[in-house]
């Protein structure tokens, strides 16, 4: 295979048409991310591609959810890194973003260099994974299509992020689970499910949502990323999931939100906040 040179490099809006590449390029990264989630990714997102000899070697993409932005899917091709491909990416989405928040969460190899674009550290995120067991639930939780307008009242309200058409499509093509006072939807993702958003008032809400989305899955692979500074990882532990990695969460431009007693406790995951 030829060696992808910088100066032969073009950098381009990323369409449809460069999911097969961008796949491609993320599974050599051993990501776990299927066709359908770069979809879902770019349903509402915009980016840029950068492309040599044919062949996609980094991507980069905006998801826009109202007032707030989150920069995801950013990769570069192994024999292109180091030659600052990786931060014309992030200029170009990063303009993309006008004048949004930006949020991100960042591997230990990309966060110098978003650091010195301007993001600044703002928690931990910690992905589980593994084979789900059933748990009792604190709070009765029920099973079901709900009311989307609702859900993404919640939603924001916990997160500052308006992503109404998001989470409908997820629930549409999922299973949504709702307590009193918090929900959590349920979809397929990479290996296996993911479980998130969780959003609830409080922790014990947030431990039934997802202790009944562990039961529904007892027994296959389920897949749950949260906000370390919740305390809640040693309880999804108990869930039969384990520790595997994360990330830093990190943002640019904050904006000022209204209090809420709605509290983001999963993501829907590490690419959409």
């Amino acid at each position: 295979m030829t060696r992808p040179d910088l100066i032969t490099t073009e950098i381009l809006p990323f369409t449809a048409r460069h999911l097969p590449g961008a796949l491609a390029l993320s599974r050599a990264q051993n990501w776990p991310h299927r066709p359908e989630d770069w979809a879902l990714t770019f349903s509402v997102s915009q980016g840029v591609v950068a492309v040599s000899g044919g062949r996609v070697v980094g991507t980069a993409l905006c998801s826009m959810h109202g007032p707030v932005a989150t920069l995801n899917m950013i990769i570069v091709d192994e024999a292109m890194r180091g030659r600052g491909l990786g931060k014309q990416l992030m200029q170009r989405i990063i303009a993309l973003a006008e004048t949004r928040e930006m949020r991100l969460v960042a591997t230990d190899e990309g966060r110098p260099l978003y650091r010195k674009l301007g993001f600044e550290d703002c928690g931990q995120i910690v992905q589980l994974q593994g084979i789900a067991r059933p748990a009792v639930l604190e709070c009765p939780v029920q099973t079901g299509p709900y009311d989307p307008a609702v859900l993404a009242r919640m939603d924001t309200a916990a997160s500052g992020l308006e992503r109404a058409a998001l989470l409908a499509r997820i629930a549409a093509d999922g299973v949504t689970l709702r307590t009193e006072g918090g929900f959590a939807l349920l979809r397929e993702f990479g290996r296996g499910h993911v479980l998130g958003p969780v959003v609830a008032r409080n922790a014990a809400a947030a431990r039934s949502l997802m202790a009944a989305g562990a039961t529904q899955m007892a027994g296959q692979f389920l897949r749950i990323d949260v906000s370390a500074s919740h305390g809640l990882a040693p309880f999804v532990e108990t869930l039969g999931l384990s520790a595997v990695g994360g990330g830093t969460a990190m943002v640019h431009s904050p904006r000022a939100r209204n209090a809420s007693a709605y509290q983001t406790y999963a993501l829907v995951s590490q690419a959409l906040g």
